[in-house]
């Protein structure tokens, strides 16, 4: 079976916000043919497009066996054990996973589009991916680095 690497957004803004993604990742670790490799720092993002508190943010890279649909679906299950519900768009969330990038892949079906469509726009996810892959290329659109300075404006804190 082939392994590709793939990158995950992680974000939460209800409950214990810091507890949901750290447990994201624990749970991450546990999924079958999956190894997480690395995990970003965790990041306090202003909510964009949407209301409620900060959001506490992350991004993980796994190498995985699985197809990047079957993933998808593993990490909705891991939002669902963290009730994550989707009343509306942007909702608060108690869990969000994405997945950002899964190898060179460009995907586009009707429940998963990759490279996520809102990466290079998104400090939360850009600043997070570069600190684990400063040099990462996002398939179809150039060096992850390019996009930097476009998302410069948006506040967002590293927490320790």
């Amino acid at each position: 079976m082939r392994s590709a690497v793939a990158y995950i957004g992680i974000g939460a803004n209800l409950g214990d916000a810091r507890a949901n993604v750290l447990d994201a990742v624990a749970r991450m670790r546990r999924l079958p043919a999956t190894t997480v490799t690395g995990v970003s720092s965790l990041y306090r993002t202003a909510p964009i497009d949407s209301s409620g508190d900060d959001y506490i943010n992350a991004v993980a890279r796994i190498e995985t066996a699985l197809d990047a649909e079957a993933l998808l679906r593993a990490l909705h299950d891991i939002e669902q054990q963290h009730g994550r519900e989707r009343p509306y768009r942007n909702a608060p969330r108690t869990l969000d996973l994405d997945v950002l990038l899964y190898g060179d892949a460009q995907i586009a079906s009707p429940t998963l589009t990759v490279p996520h469509p809102r990466l290079t726009q998104r400090a939360f996810v850009l600043v997070p991916l570069l600190e684990l892959a400063p040099s990462i290329v996002i398939p179809g659109l150039g060096p992850a680095a390019a996009f930097a300075a476009g998302v410069a404006d948006q506040a967002i804190a590293i927490l320790h």
